[in-house]
This record gives C-alpha cells, structure tokens and sequence, in this order.
C-alpha cells in the first residue's frame, strides 16, 4: 500500500437522473415485499424528460399471477409510488413533474427457467439469483468505518438536500454533484485540495450577487461538514464550474438503473463486482451478497483485527453455497487472512453464507430498501430493520472464533 497519494470519490444527489431512478425501482422493491416478504423482484427504471418507464420481472402473492395478471388495485399502487417517490425527492418542474409526467409500467412475470434454480424443492436449498461475484470493504479513516473521500462527498449532499427541503437553501434544485479529493500522509486523511459542487440551482444563481450567495453556501456546507484540519490553503473549490445549471434532473440528462454503483459503494477505494443493488430484491445475491460482505469486513475492523478490509465472495446460479470466500486486510491485520476465512466459516448463524441464511441472519426480506437508494448503501446508521449490515454486533464472534 502507498503512504503518500492523494485520491478522489464523487456523489450524486437524490435529485441525480440516475439516483431518482434507483429511488423509484427501490420504492417499488419496498411496495412488493410489504404484500409478499418472498416476493421476487428486478425492477429497472428509465426517467427522461417528463417520462418514467418501468421493465422487468417481478412475481409474488397478491402482485401478479404467472399470466401477468394483477391482482386487483396493484397496478394502481406501482403507478402512485412511482409518483409520490417523484415527488418526495422534489421534482416540480416543467421538464419533469411527478404530477403531469408520462408513465409507463412494462414490469411482467418472472422467467419460471430462473425461478427453477432460485426457489427451494425437496432437498435442494434455495439457490442464488445470479451467478457473480460481490464485495465488501472497511477501513478507519471514517467513524463509520467508510474510505473518507466517499464518506464526506455523500455528507456533503446529504447536508444540501437537508436544506433544500427545509427552505434554508431555497435556492437549490434537487440535481447535485459533489467530489472530494484528500491529500494522505503515511496512509491517514491529511487535507483536503480539492472540492468540487455542481448544484441545480434557480434563475439568476449563476451571476453577480446571487452566484456569490451560492459560492459562500456551498463554502459554509464543506465547512461544516470536513474536519477543520482538512481545509486550508491548499483547498481548492470548483462550484459549478461549467456555470448556469437551472436545467437538471431527467430532464437535462436520462436516468437508468444501476449506473451509480461506485456511488453506492466505496467510491473506488475497494474493488466492485459490477452487479447493481437498487431494484433488486434480497435473493439477488448482487444485492444480499454485497451486504454481508460490507457486515464481515466492518465487523473485522470493528473488532480490531485489521484497520483496513477487503472481502470477495462469489456465486453460481442456482447453487446455495458461495463458491469461494477470500479476505484481504491488506498487511493490516494481527492475525492471518486465512485464519479470519476459517473463523467466518465457523460463525454458525451466518448459515453458512447461503442466500437464505444471509437474508435471515440480516433480516432482509422487509420494505427496508428505498432509504438505500441515494448517499450510499454503506457508512450508514443501523437504525431499526434499516440498514442492519452496518451493525457492529459480530465482532464478539469473529474473535470468539479466532480463540
């Protein structure tokens, strides 16, 4: 590992074309598995101009029959969640309007060829949803044990977003962009030297007094939000470098799906396996996978058994068991890689890290998803059923099982 770099992450707002629709497909995730925990879910959602279009499979009790059949009133529900999730993210504008925009619901039902090798018979357990392979990652730049360029470019936006909706910033749309470039020293957070917002803002923000009052804004977020100790001199701000951003959102860009993934993981400080989580309901292993290995490798750092983590597990379609389980705490730990594989191996209530026993072990099959869908599905608070593969709770048994 290098001592001395400097490295950079981005976030993307709620109000991002990509980030609504990944809130959209996830709010249809969370309507599904409230009529049906077993539910199986791959919604994919295109937002442009005035325009929402749904596709993908979907089947479930009380949603759609295998003939694409829905049951009474359903369709109804997807197309007013579609709308009120448009409008809790702040959409109002000519371009896009969660009132007066197009819809459009292609959702059928799921492959019964997938559901063969997915669902439980007889003696066979239930198989993942896909074949791949998923990551997780924990190091200690961050409380929340999150790489820090990541972690204060998604407070950045979370903080602006805060504002925008309590009318403390009235002058901000929902479309942002943050970036956040740190100087380290001997591995550690030392400054920051550059920061870059681009925010969607009103008429006339982009000139004269009204861009200034935007520039000082955005100055007095960063200055909240980072460390005192990381801005200085050296700090460079780019805020809106390109100039006017009045047209945002889908209507000056299309949103797809999944295209944020690096967004919602680790902001390229870990590796991805190129799976998207949003839409997806949890036999998805791109999704449950990509959970617990966040939970093994925070657990690990939590427990001080390494101050940085990277864990891969990987999947076939159809079979229950991972294929393979490796742990990296990149010359971090104090004890052996392979010893911390064997102590996961022997922790019995992960269930052996099948689809099923993570599921159960993180209690996943419930309405928890939207809340995921825009600053990050990791560094987050553990707070009720919400995101619970934040929690610290298997540090006990990690070294329980390396005793």
């Amino acid at each position: 590992m290098r001592s001395n770099y400097l490295f950079t992450s981005e976030s993307v707002s709620e109000g991002h074309p990509d980030k609504v629709s990944d809130q959209i497909s996830d709010a249809i995730v969370d309507l599904f598995l409230s009529k049906d925990p077993e539910a199986r879910i791959a919604c994919e959602t295109l937002t442009t101009t005035q325009l929402v279009v749904l596709a993908g499979e979907i089947r479930g009790r009380g949603i759609m029959d295998e003939s694409g059949n829905w049951a009474p009133g359903v369709r109804e529900e997807v197309e007013a969640t579609v709308r009120e999730t448009v409008k809790r993210i702040g959409y109002e504008q000519d371009g896009f309007h969660w009132e007066t925009l197009r819809f459009e619901n292609n959702l059928h039902p799921q492959s019964a060829h997938i559901a063969q090798g997915v669902d439980a018979s007889g003696n066979k357990d239930e198989g993942a949803g896909d074949q791949g392979i998923m990551f997780g990652f924990a190091c200690d730049e961050t409380p929340d044990l999150m790489p820090a360029t990541l972690y204060y470019s998604h407070k950045i936006l979370e903080r602006m977003a805060a504002d925008r909706h309590s009318g403390a910033a009235p002058f901000l749309e929902p479309d942002t962009k943050s970036q956040v470039t740190l100087r380290f020293e001997n591995g550690k957070p030392a400054a920051a030297t550059a920061i870059v917002v681009s925010t969607q803002h009103g008429k006339g923000y982009d000139e004269g007094d009204k861009e200034a009052e935007l520039h000082a804004y955005v100055k007095s977020v960063v200055a909240d939000v980072l460390p005192a100790d990381l801005l200085g001199d050296e700090t460079v701000y780019h805020i809106n470098p390109t100039g006017s951003f009045e047209i945002g959102g889908p209507d000056g860009d299309a949103g797809l799906t999944g295209r944020k993934i690096i967004v919602d993981t680790y902001g390229g400080a870990a590796p991805h396996g190129g799976g998207a989580f949003s839409g997806k309901d949890p036999t998805k292993v791109d999704r449950s996978a990509a959970y617990i290995t966040r939970y093994l490798a925070k657990n690990i750092v939590a427990a001080g058994l390494a101050t940085r983590c990277t864990i891969q597990l990987a999947y076939a379609i159809g079979v229950s068991k991972p294929l393979s389980l490796y742990v990296d705490t990149h010359g971090t730990g104090t004890v052996g890689d392979d010893a911390i594989e064997a102590a996961i191996g022997r922790i019995e209530k992960l269930g052996n890290l099948t689809p099923r026993g993570i599921r159960t072990h993180l209690g996943l099959n419930k309405p928890i998803y939207a809340k995921t869908a825009a600053y990050g599905h990791f560094g987050r608070k553990a707070e009720g059923d919400h995101f619970p593969w934040e929690r610290t709770d298997l540090a006990d048994d990690l070294k329980a099982a390396l005793a």
